[in-house]
């Protein structure tokens, strides 16, 4: 027998929380470290990644 409860569907939404913002977070770290690295090997290989993916970038 299948139940749909409010407890069941608020476990359920509250479980995708942390992956999420932990996905955010990574995303975040990752554009902040590339886009604003002094290291230019690391810098020109994102610009050129991002034009390879007709990505607007300037």
């Amino acid at each position: 027998m299948v139940t749909n409860s409010a407890a069941g569907a608020a476990s359920v939404s509250t479980s995708k929380i942390i992956p999420l913002g932990m996905t955010a977070i990574l995303g975040l770290f990752i554009v902040g470290f590339v886009g604003f690295s002094h290291i230019e090997a690391v810098h020109n290989a994102a610009h050129d990644t991002r034009h390879s993916l007709a990505f607007p970038c300037h």
